[in-house]
């Protein structure tokens, strides 16, 4: 079936992790006590621009400044559509700075820059799915900046609520597959939008617990070729039955500050 899907070359923005540490606890996977091997993350970051750039997409890349460790998960800093860019408010004071960097990146490339006055996570809670955005809040992002979003982007925005703590930003729990489909953890989100997502996308993709704690649900798929943590196994095998192609990416070292693929990958869509 594979041979049906058909891939897009993508734009990608990433930041080197040159300061890519764990120094405090903002969610359920981030332990200061727990040191993250330095040298694994650069290697494991460079392998995962190695697999983009082979599968012919465009990368990136955003200057990493002192003192933002959590710089690296460029996926938080913005959310890109129709060349319209929603910036970040961050909810972690530690990372607020982080946002006029990358404003600063996007101005510089000939890009207006909307900086949201409520808390909003970028592509971490605000997902485009080729028609409308799907919006996470329960933890991180606000339904003001839901509406917002809306205002800005001149596209509907649907509002998702997530439950389980371990998946505190929707790409936690959900990614898009294509312009028609998407993958997601249901115990992730609250009883009525699990049925949104239902009416959404009968024919989803959808993954165990195990996998949604391996950071399968993480991933980046370009319509045909899906970027997956090696350990979403179970998660990978079902995405092959239904004609994607798996590129296992490990980005191990990432999840002790609770990112992974698409954390690390913010997309820009002209």
């Amino acid at each position: 079936m594979s041979e049906h899907r058909v891939p897009r070359s993508r734009r990608f923005l990433v930041c080197e992790p040159r300061h890519f540490a764990v120094q405090y606890a903002i969610n359920p996977w981030m332990r200061p006590d727990q040191p993250v091997d330095a040298d694994l993350a650069r290697e494991q970051w460079q392998g995962l621009l190695r697999a983009y750039r082979a599968h012919g997409h465009t990368v990136e890349s955003v200057e990493p400044v002192p003192g933002l460790p959590d710089m690296v998960f460029a996926a938080n800093a913005a959310f890109v559509v129709g060349g319209r860019v929603f910036g970040s408010f961050f909810h972690a004071p530690e990372r607020r700075p982080e946002s006029t960097h990358y404003d600063t990146w996007f101005k510089a490339a000939g890009y207006d820059v909307h900086r949201p006055l409520s808390v909003s996570e970028g592509e971490g809670d605000l997902v485009w799915t080729g028609r409308y955005v799907l919006a996470g809040t329960g933890f991180r992002t606000t339904r003001e900046a839901h509406r917002e979003a809306q205002e800005f982007l001149g596209h509907p925005v649907i509002g998702l609520t997530l439950v389980d703590p371990y998946f505190y930003h929707l790409d936690t729990a959900l990614f898009v597959l294509d312009d028609d489909n998407v993958c997601y953890y249901p115990e992730a989100f609250s009883a009525g939008s699990r049925e949104v997502l239902r009416r959404l996308y009968p024919d989803a993709v959808l993954a165990g617990r195990e996998d949604a704690l391996a950071f399968g649900l993480n991933s980046v798929s370009d319509g045909r070729h899906v970027f997956i943590a090696p350990r979403a196994e179970a998660l990978a095998e079902r995405l092959a039955d239904h004609g994607y192609d798996p590129v296992p990416v490990d980005l191990s070292e990432f999840h002790k500050a609770g990112g992974g693929i698409k954390c690390c990958t913010q997309e820009i869509r002209s």
